[in-house]
C-alpha cells in the first residue's frame, strides 16, 4: 500500500465529489484494504472508452491495494435504469442480460487486474429475497424522498409517467451495497442519488456507511455531449487501434486535457500541468500530445505493436510520412454497376450521408491516395483498392468486393 497521502491523491485524481472525505481519509489511513465497488448493469454488450472512466479508477484502486468487486447488475438490469430517462425503461430479458453481461466480463480485463478483480452478479442475493423481503426493502424510502431524485421531478411535474418498479432500482442498488459489505462505492455524478441510497441502507442494516466517489460523464468526440453510442461519438474498446488512434486525434485541443486526467495511467497530474504549460508557450504542439494519449488507449486495448502500426497508418495518410498499406483494409460490397464516388465515401463511413459527400467534393476536401478528387461522377468497381480521405484526419483503406 502506498503511502496515505499518494495514496489520497491518486484516488481523488478526475473525481468530481467525495462524500464524505474525511472517512476516506480516515479508512485509507488504517491501512486496511478497502471493498471498492461499481456497478454496471448490462444493458448494451459493448464497452466504450466513457465506460473506462470509472474502470480506470477501479485500476488505481486495485493498484493501491485495495480489493475491487466489479458487480454485473443482471438483476437490476431487468428492472431498467431510470436515470436521465424521460419514459420508463424497458426492461431486458434475463436472456439478453447474460449475453450482455458475458461480453461486459469479456472486457473489462482490457483495464482491469483479472487476478485482482471480484466479479459478481446481483441475482445472487436478489434471486433469494422472498417478495416479504422487497416489501421490507421498500419501506426503508417514501415515495416523496424518490421524488427528490432529479429526474423522478422533472417526469413527475411534466406529467410522464412513473412506473412504480423504477422506485424499486434505487433501493436494490443501494442494497447491493449492503449485500457486499461495500467500503467505497464509484459511479458517474448522474448516479449520485442511487449511490447516497446504499448508504443509507447500510447504517439502517449496521454497517459503517461506504464513501460515496462519483466521476464525470465523459465527453464525446463532439466535445459537448456525454460519450455515447447513439450519438455516435463514442470510441468502442474493440474497435481496430487505427480508429482508436484516428478517432482520439480529431477531438478538440481543449478537450484532451480532461481525455489525459479521467483516461491517462501514464501521465501525473504535475507531468500533465507541464505539458499544458509547454503547449501554451508554443514549445510542445497539441498534436503530439494527443498522439502520445492516443498511443497509450491503443496499447492499453490492444497492445504495443498495434499502437505503433496505428500511429505509423496515420502519419502515412495526414503527414504523408510513410506506407499507408500499414492500414487495416475495409471490405466493402457494392453492386456490379458500381458506386459514384459520394455513395462510396457513405458506404465507407467517412460521410454521414452522399449530400455531406458532394459538398466535401465541391469544397475539394476529398481525397484518393492522396489526391484531391476532381471528378465526382467517376465510378467505382469491384477490384478496386485504395485509401479515401474526407478532410485532414478521416480516412479508411478500402476495397471493393462483390455484393
Amino acid at each position: 500500500m502506498n503511502e496515505p497521502g499518494q495514496a489520497l491523491a491518486t484516488i481523488a485524481r478526475g473525481a468530481d465529489e467525495i462524500i464524505k472525505h474525511e472517512e476516506l481519509v480516515e479508512r485509507v489511513k488504517s491501512g486496511r484494504p478497502l471493498r471498492v465497488k461499481a456497478g454496471f448493469d448490462p444493458t448494451a454488450p459493448d464497452l466504450h472508452i466513457g465506460h473506462t472512466v470509472l474502470l480506470n479508477k477501479m485500476r488505481q484502486f486495485q493498484d493501491l491495494g485495495h480489493q475491487v468487486i466489479f458487480l454485473i447488475g443482471d438483476f437490476t438490469g431487468m428492472i431498467g435504469d431510470p436515470t436521465g430517462k424521460n419514459i420508463t425503461r424497458k426492461p431486458l430479458t434475463r436472456e439478453d442480460v447474460q449475453v450482455n453481461a458475458q461480453t461486459y466480463a469479456e472486457q473489462v480485463y482490457k483495464v482491469l487486474d483479472r487476478d485482482r478483480t471480484e466479479l459478481r452478479f446481483n441475482s445472487e442475493w436478489f434471486d433469494k429475497m422472498s417478495a416479504a423481503d422487497m416489501i421490507r426493502l421498500a419501506a426503508q424510502h417514501t415515495v416523496a424522498r424518490m421524488l427528490e431524485r432529479d429526474d423522478f421531478t422533472k417526469r413527475y411535474a411534466a406529467q410522464q409517467p412513473i412506473a412504480i418498479h423504477e422506485f424499486m432500482y434505487p433501493l436494490v442498488q443501494g442494497y447491493d451495497s449492503v449485500a457486499l459489505k461495500a467500503d467505497v462505492e464509484l459511479g458517474g455524478t448522474d448516479q449520485k442519488f442511487n449511490l447516497l441510497m446504499g448508504r443509507g441502507l447500510q447504517a439502517y442494516y449496521g454497517q459503517p456507511p461506504q464513501i460515496v466517489l462519483t466521476m464525470p460523464l465523459l465527453e464525446g468526440l463532439d466535445g459537448v455531449n456525454k460519450m455515447s453510442k447513439s450519438l455516435g461519438n463514442y470510441i468502442g474498446i474493440n474497435e481496430p487501434a487505427i480508429d482508436i488512434v484516428s478517432k482520439t486525434m480529431k477531438i478538440g485541443d481543449e478537450l484532451m486535457w480532461r481525455w489525459f486526467e479521467l483516461l491517462s495511467f501514464d501521465v501525473s497530474l504535475d507531468e500533465l500541468a507541464r505539458m499544458q504549460r509547454a503547449v501554451g508557450s508554443g514549445e510542445l504542439n497539441p498534436r503530439d500530445v494527443k498522439l502520445r494519449l492516443a498511443r497509450e488507449l491503443a496499447t492499453r486495448f490492444h497492445d504495443a505493436a498495434a499502437a505503433e502500426l496505428a500511429i505509423a497508418g496515420w502519419h502515412a495518410v495526414v503527414r504523408g510520412e510513410g506506407d499507408t498499406s500499414l492500414l487495416p483494409q475495409a471490405a466493402i460490397a457494392v453492386p456490379a454497376e458500381g458506386l459514384r464516388l459520394a455513395a462510396l465515401l457513405t458506404a465507407a463511413g467517412l460521410t454521414a450521408s452522399n449530400s455531406e459527400a458532394n459538398r466535401k467534393l465541391k469544397e475539394r476536401a476529398v481525397r484518393i491516395d492522396a489526391e484531391v478528387a476532381e471528378d465526382a461522377q467517376r465510378v467505382f468497381h469491384v477490384g478496386f483498392e485504395g485509401v479515401l480521405q474526407v478532410g485532414k484526419r478521416n480516412f479508411a483503406r478500402i476495397r471493393l468486393v462483390a455484393a
